[in-house]
């Protein structure tokens, strides 16, 4: 309750995206919001962002990024961005969308993407433009570009090889109903946990394992109370980089055409970095003696169990067109 009272006066002090300067032209400052450090590739590509826009805007500006859940975790940043108040820009999970789109998380569901060079080819093709408009729409949040592109695995206090292993699994999953409903159908036990508190449920035995791609699992420590890693390679992550449309409206025009443009380009440039550092820090941690990646034989079967249950979800949320799109390129 403490947290949430802390949470919501730095909300207050940072309503404002914009600083006056002694008479002269306002200089714009606009705060942005991430869970991790310096080194993961969500900060890395909103650090892209803003020199990009700097550098497109050729004017005074000022970013100020708030990392390492300064601001709190994603679904309040979201929040906050809906409301025009404390953040302006973050990257957020397609699954703290729902409550504004049943779609949007959809576009991160488990066995949407064949592989990667099917992944970007989707992205590139805009297939996506109807749910980023209208998360825009209802939530007041544009989606400006697309990082991510990790490959989520499960990670595990025991070796899971087959689909027998996952049986019964409690499992963490995201919030999004899609992702309880495809994990259930491959035979696990989900549940909805914050992801701050995935580690104590590991650690305490609430659950048995979670799932994320290798910046997660590397970032939040996973490995210590959970270091077998099946490679289901189950998801590929799409982690969109937002804006404030309640923000964006109130720029100069010459700025918010800065902001479109890199966008988009710091989305690339965050997909580049985390698709390739991926597979580097899941060998790190194996040769530090921190993780043990372990063969998952039953990929196929997993996705064949998965597919009727993806297929009448898209239909539910009237995504199935995006769906069929997606499966066509």
């Amino acid at each position: 309750m403490l947290r949430r009272h802390l949470l919501a006066g730095s909300a207050a002090l940072l309503a404002a995206p914009f600083v006056s300067r002694a008479g002269r032209a306002r200089t714009v400052t606009l705060n942005g919001a991430v869970q991790f450090n310096d080194e993961h590739a969500f900060t890395k590509a909103l650090t892209r962002f803003a020199e990009l826009v700097k550098q497109y805007y050729g004017k005074p500006i000022e970013f100020v990024l708030h990392k390492n859940s300064a601001l709190g975790l994603e679904k309040q940043y979201f929040e906050y961005m809906a409301q025009g108040q404390a953040v302006d820009y973050a990257i957020v999970s397609p699954a703290h969308m729902s409550t504004f789109s049943k779609a949007a998380p959809f576009i991160d569901a488990p066995f949407l993407f064949r592989d990667l060079e099917h992944w970007n080819k989707v992205l590139e093709a805009d297939v996506l433009a109807p749910v980023a408009q209208e998360v825009e729409k209802r939530a007041q949040v544009m989606l400006i570009g697309y990082a991510g592109g990790g490959v989520r695995n499960i990670f595990a206090r025991r070796p899971l090889r087959t689909m027998a292993d996952l049986k019964g699994l409690k499992i963490r999953v995201q919030g999004a109903p899609i992702w309880s409903r495809t994990f259930a159908a491959a035979g696990m036990a989900p549940t909805v946990i914050a992801y701050n508190e995935v580690y104590n449920a590991i650690q305490n035995g609430v659950i048995e394992a979670g799932e994320n791609e290798a910046a997660g699992v590397e970032q939040m420590k996973f490995y210590e109370v959970a270091p077998k890693l099946a490679l289901t390679q189950h998801a590929i992550t799409i982690r969109p980089i937002c804006f404030s449309a309640k923000t964006f409206a109130a720029l100069p025009k010459d700025l918010q055409e800065a902001i479109r443009r890199a966008g988009k380009e710091a989305g690339t440039y965050g997909r580049q970095i985390e698709s390739r550092e991926d597979g580097a820090k899941l060998e790190a941690l194996e040769k530090a003696g921190k993780l043990e990646r372990v063969p998952f034989a039953d990929r196929e079967a997993m996705k064949k169990a998965v597919e009727p249950v993806m297929a009448a979800y898209a239909k539910e949320i009237e995504a199935d067109a995006i769906h069929a799109k997606i499966a066509a390129i």
